[in-house]
């Protein structure tokens, strides 16, 4: 979340900034969090001044004890003071809470750099890579070609566990962890710090994540328990250094994570009813950086050179398109998305996703730096997706199909397959 005071000493920018996002109905929230935390620090204030005026009369009374005058005055006033102390905190008490909802219900500061915008057409391709495939044949969907060459068995998921899952086997699951595999040798090389989180975690982590509607929509729940299945290992990941100081020096901190992932996603995207591409569970290979502040857009930099290198390798065309202001999610200040081409939609779609958080999460979760000079700041927090291997599974079998119906093995992956070259019908 953002600082309050920020918002408080700056509220017009945070008003420009929701106007940018297209968030209006906000507008009015401002002025209110504004007015509440000033009555609040006054409050504060006046609740400082009664302990201290308490330990005046205090002193008097004694003196007076000592001297032998009466004291009926003075306790009276010391007596009335704790009623007064605590219908004061009990009103700043209130009014804390009702700035603390309204800041859940902020959106981060957007970078100067987001092209503003309301939709998806607006969002700014800034560069494309890889030549597109000429495929001079009928082109098979990647169902088409997992089917046609008996890869996997979607009948059988859905017994084992409904629509939205999928059962793979012989050499489309190898290449899956091939890629899984390959994905872990090339950030290790980066030198990023290899962890495997567990695949559940609190709700605070979450919530301090993502925003509550998100939550709701994509999390799924452990009932009866304060445990949710991550829906990406980021979560897990940001959450390592909850109530941690971390040194200046010590930063960044560069980590990287392989797991499973889980996820309703109820809305607008639905679920595939067959297929790799949107699903309930997936393989993901995630990065994240722990960032000093002013190094966080080079690292942001940093982060998607990452991706793109890993994707060039496997020779997939992709594009970056940065994503405008009013499709950004409330805790990004600036993302972009890594689209690999697909030669059956004839289309790019997303199969990374980079964001930098700046100081909105680790914020909620008291993830600070210790500066140099002593003084204490809050870290940035970024991540970006290295691969989802079901997408790039998709976006292989689409992109090295031949005309035989078999699908060629990117090189890069051929070591991790066994040397297998080619997946042919069996």
């Amino acid at each position: 979340m953002l600082d309050i005071r920020l918002i408080a000493e700056n509220p017009q920018s945070i008003k420009d900034n929701l106007k940018k996002r297209f968030q209006n109905e906000l507008l009015p929230l401002v002025d209110k969090l504004v007015k509440d935390y000033e009555v609040s620090i006054k409050l504060k204030k006046e609740v400082e001044e009664l302990r201290h005026r308490r330990n005046i009369i205090s002193q008097e009374i004694n003196k007076l004890v000592k001297e032998g005058k009466p004291m009926g005055v003075k306790q009276k006033e010391a007596s009335e003071i704790p009623e007064k102390i605590k219908a004061l905190e009990e009103k700043q008490a209130g009014l804390e809470g009702s700035c603390n909802t309204a800041l859940i219900k902020m959106p981060n500061i957007l970078h100067k750099s987001v092209p503003i915008g309301k939709s998806e057409k607006e969002n700014k391709v800034i560069k494309k890579w890889g030549k597109l495939p000429n495929l001079k044949f009928p082109i098979k969907t990647h169902v088409e070609l997992i089917e046609a060459l008996n890869l996997a068995d979607f009948d059988a998921s859905a017994k084992l566990a409904g629509r939205g899952f999928y059962l793979i086997k012989d050499e489309l699951a190898l290449l899956n962890q091939a890629l899984i595999r390959f994905a872990i040798d090339h950030m290790l090389k980066k030198g990023y710090s290899y962890i495997e989180t567990p695949l559940m975690i609190k709700k605070d982590l979450i919530e301090a994540a993502m925003d509550i509607n998100t939550f709701k929509d994509s999390i799924y729940k452990i009932q009866d328990e304060d445990l949710n299945l991550i829906g990406t290992s980021e979560h897990s990941l940001l959450g390592i250094h909850k109530d941690e100081t971390i040194k200046e020096e010590d930063l960044p901190k560069k980590y990287f994570c392989y797991s499973m992932c889980f996820r309703k996603e109820i809305g607008s995207h639905g679920i595939n009813e067959k297929g790799l591409w949107r699903t309930h569970q997936f393989n993901k290979v995630e990065q994240f950086i722990f960032s000093n502040p002013k190094d966080s857009y080079k690292d942001y930099e940093e982060l998607l050179k990452n991706t793109e290198q890993l994707f060039q390798k496997l020779k997939l065309p992709y594009r970056i398109s940065e994503m405008c202001s009013g499709q950004l999610s409330p805790w990004k200040s600036k993302s972009a998305d890594l689209e690999v081409y697909r030669p059956t939609t004839k289309a790019y779609e997303e199969v990374a996703s980079l964001s930098n958080c700046t100081d909105y999460q680790a914020r909620k979760l008291k993830i600070r730096i210790l500066k140099k000079d002593g003084s204490k700041g809050i870290v940035h927090t970024l991540n970006n997706t290295v691969v989802a291997t079901s997408r790039a599974l998709v976006a292989i079998l689409e992109n090295y199909q031949q005309k035989d119906g078999s699908v060629k093995i990117p090189a890069v992956l051929q070591k991790h397959m066994g040397g297998l070259k080619v997946i042919t019908a069996k």
